[in-house]
């Protein structure tokens, strides 16, 4: 039997920790968070997973095995329907977990339901608390805190490659993360948002420095997670690149909880629906679709390239690496495709990087040249 008293844990992934462990404050739980992804995580999770399972599995499962160690037994999952084997992992880690002998509470949410009532009851059963303003509370400043990461995040993007004194928008951003996190209400998040904005807006900036910008796309799990994803963002500002991710948070968690009436735009997904007709005309899992509708919308936007990454083995993410290169050529925009495992090195992928915005570079020159010739006939 389980205890009594809940303790509640959940994977790590990115900032996602931040507002859901606000929600579960809210509601007056007590929390015991996995340490930040790391290699201990990933050898715990290869450890105890099939050789073929993706990395996100991996991470989770390390995840769950850190979290119950230190004493959770209230554990959080989420799952799809579809073709991506995401629909499998919570039944898969429930059972391996109870193999290794944990005892616990798994509460399961589907990602897709979009159910407000359901997500409510789903966190009134993992806290025990089944009052529902606590949940509408909580829900609410875990929607805004999730907002407001991603503001600061997408600030982070446009001066780290353009900063003078290296380092300095991470620290802003580091310290405006912290803010958001120690926010007790929505007006605390705002004061913390606009505060680190604010900030960003001190720092000097090389206005004559040629910046590069390119759409980066993919699985979900690897794009959010700077673990799993060797640091891509990070690199690629030192590199002279600014990143606009096409996954973010809010806009992730958003489609999911967000009925469509009450939608102002067009989602991630619905845009890249139709902007992937030409090369995809359905559904296939994961976010393949995402990440070949963002391949050609980076096109259209006239971007200087296109970086997916994803986990090696990963069923969507590979459809998607076969397309690439066709809408690479069609659309003349360059794609490279970065697939991640446990066996991956940081080194082999910056070299990767480096040759890549060296084709982006003299891509970029080449259009910059006939558009001059074309001026002067």
């Amino acid at each position: 039997m389980v205890s009594k008293e809940k303790i509640v844990s959940f994977p790590r992934m990115g900032n996602l920790h931040i507002p859901v462990s606000a929600l579960l404050r809210e509601m007056d739980a007590n929390i015991i968070l996995p340490p930040p992804n790391n290699k201990e995580t990933l050898s715990l999770g290869t450890r105890h997973s099939p050789e073929t399972i993706c990395l996100p599995y991996k991470m989770n499962l390390g995840n769950y095995v850190q979290a119950l160690e230190k004493g959770a037994n209230t554990i959080l999952m989420f799952q799809a329907p579809g073709t991506c084997r995401l629909g499998n992992y919570a039944k898969m880690s429930e059972l391996k977990l109870r193999e290794l002998g944990y005892n616990f509470d798994m509460v399961v949410f589907d990602l897709y339901g979009g159910k407000f009532k359901e997500i409510a009851d789903k966190f009134g059963r993992a806290t025990g608390n089944k009052n529902v303003l606590n949940a509408v509370r909580g829900i609410k400043i875990c929607l805004a805190k999730f907002g407001a990461l991603d503001k600061i995040e997408t600030g982070l993007f446009y001066f780290r490659p353009r900063e003078i004194n290296p380092g300095e928008a991470e620290k802003i951003y580091k310290k405006g993360k912290k803010l958001i996190d120690q926010a007790r209400n929505t007006k605390e998040v705002t004061t913390a948002v606009n505060r680190t904005m604010a900030e960003y807006k001190q720092i000097y900036i090389d206005k004559s420095k040629e910046i590069l910008k390119v759409y980066l796309t993919g699985e979900f799990f690897v794009l959010l997670d700077s673990f799993v994803n060797m640091d891509i963002e990070k690199e690629l500002g030192k590199l002279g690149v600014e990143v606009d991710r096409q996954i973010m948070l809010s806009e992730w968690i958003g489609q999911s909880v967000i009925p469509k009436w009450l939608r102002k735009q067009e989602t991630h997904k619905e845009r890249a629906k139709r902007t992937a007709k030409r090369y995809m005309t359905r559904v296939v899992g994961g976010e393949c679709i995402e990440s070949v509708g963002d391949a050609v919308y980076a096109a259209q936007k006239d971007l200087d390239g296109v970086i997916h990454i994803g986990p090696f083995n990963c069923i969507p993410e590979i459809i998607s690496q076969c397309i690439l290169p066709h809408i690479s050529h069609k659309e003349h925009i360059p794609v490279i495709s970065l697939l991640m495992d446990e066996h991956t090195g940081k080194a082999g992928i910056i070299t990767r990087l480096e040759a890549f915005i060296d084709l982006m570079r003299r891509n970029k020159h080449k259009l910059n040249k006939n558009f001059a010739l074309a001026g002067s006939v």
